[in-house]
């Protein structure tokens, strides 16, 4: 059976008095028991204001939010922050200097039995591992653990839903992706639900069994990390999400499309440009490429010029220009290190089709 949902918000908005437009509209989303949800964006599309109407930190103008099936914020209902079973963690992780990490921990269990709440400390410093800190300060920790100080602070009053805003900015990229997993195993392990805010992709798709897309206050798409990823749901999340170009292709039929690199095969339905009925009809969409669906072969007969290139250490990613001006991504092992202006045979491994609607008017009915 199903998860019960722990998050339930439907038609949200939220409306700043000052503001011309809505910075939260029509938002809706579920996130099942035990799942951790992330939302990424650009800066401004209103990522963190839903976070903060979740903890009830700002008052929505619309639409409605659920806790573990109790109605927290909807017509008439505004639960305060601290009775909606909510856990905070900030990005500046908000330690008390002058307490012990095992007195911070224990914050918020003030009115446990004395006895309870030192188990309750112990078994978290364990969850956490950082036993033999207890009695250390804060400033005399690394700021990963004092991260993870911050989370077993949150989570020891056991919140039914935990509530992350960019937990990991202040790290460097290494500990961010250490702490990111370490994170994860931490929540997996306390059954604890969650929603993160980053502008990280990377370390939404490392963490989330969900991750949603904002754009100016919308919510563009709800869903697994590889569907995001392979399967997005507008142009918009196709272009936000990860490295891709988008390629001019000519629909031959329902599940194949015709690019210069070759035809694509799909397993649904393609959707044509404005006025046309049904396909097969020498439709005109793009096709969104990304760096995985071109591989480097030295035997293909089909070369393209290198125009660019990103060293990553494991792999390049080199920008290459097609015979038709076009250029497209490939993500290559790093002991194929070609130069540019140099040509290297490519072909086309692609196992699913992503299109959209031509977005250049004049090539809706030009020939491919």
């Amino acid at each position: 059976m199903a998860n019960a949902n722990v998050l339930e918000i439907r038609d949200l908005g939220v409306r700043y008095p000052q503001a011309a437009a809505p910075v939260v509209e029509g938002l809706s989303l579920s996130l099942a028991q035990g799942d951790i949800g992330c939302v990424v964006g650009s800066s401004g599309c209103g990522k963190t204001t839903l976070l903060r109407a979740i903890a009830g930190l700002v008052t929505i103008s619309s639409g409605s939010i659920d806790v573990g099936g109790r109605r927290v914020a909807g017509e008439g209902v505004d639960v305060p922050t601290e009775r909606r079973g909510v856990g905070l963690v900030f990005q500046d992780y908000a330690l008390f200097p002058h307490l012990r990490i095992d007195e911070n921990i224990a914050f918020g269990l003030r009115g446990w039995p004395r006895s309870e709440r030192a188990s309750r400390v112990q078994r978290l410093l364990d969850l956490v591992g950082l036993e033999a800190f207890a009695r250390k300060y804060p400033h005399e920790l690394s700021g990963g653990q004092q991260q993870r100080v911050a989370l077993a602070r949150a989570l020891a009053p056991s919140p039914k839903l935990l509530l992350m805003d960019e937990p990991f900015s202040n790290l460097d990229v290494e500990l961010r992706s250490r702490l990111g997993a370490e994170v994860r195993q931490i929540l997996k392990d306390s059954g604890t639900s969650a929603v993160l805010v980053t502008h990280d992709q990377q370390e939404a798709f490392a963490i989330a069994d969900r991750v949603g897309v904002m754009h100016h206050g919308r919510l563009e798409q709800w869903d697994r990390p590889y569907e995001i990823y392979h399967r997005p749901g507008s142009r918009y999340v196709a272009d936000f999400i990860g490295q891709g170009v988008f390629l001019p292709a000519k629909v031959l039929d329902a599940r194949r499309v015709s690019i210069e690199l070759g035809v694509l095969k799909g397993d649904v339905p393609l959707p044509c440009t404005v006025g046309c009925d049904t396909c097969g009809r020498g439709c005109h969409v793009e096709v969104l490429l990304r760096p995985d669906d071109v591989v480097h072969d030295d035997a293909s007969a089909m070369t393209a010029q290198v125009v660019r290139k990103a060293f990553r250490g494991a792999d390049f990613v080199y920008t290459l220009r097609l015979d038709s001006g076009q250029e497209v991504l490939a993500l290559v092992p790093s002991h194929h290190d070609h130069g540019v202006g140099e040509r290297i045979g490519i072909r086309l491994d692609a196992d699913h089709v992503v299109t959209f609607p031509s977005s250049d008017v004049s090539t809706a009915t030009a020939p491919l």
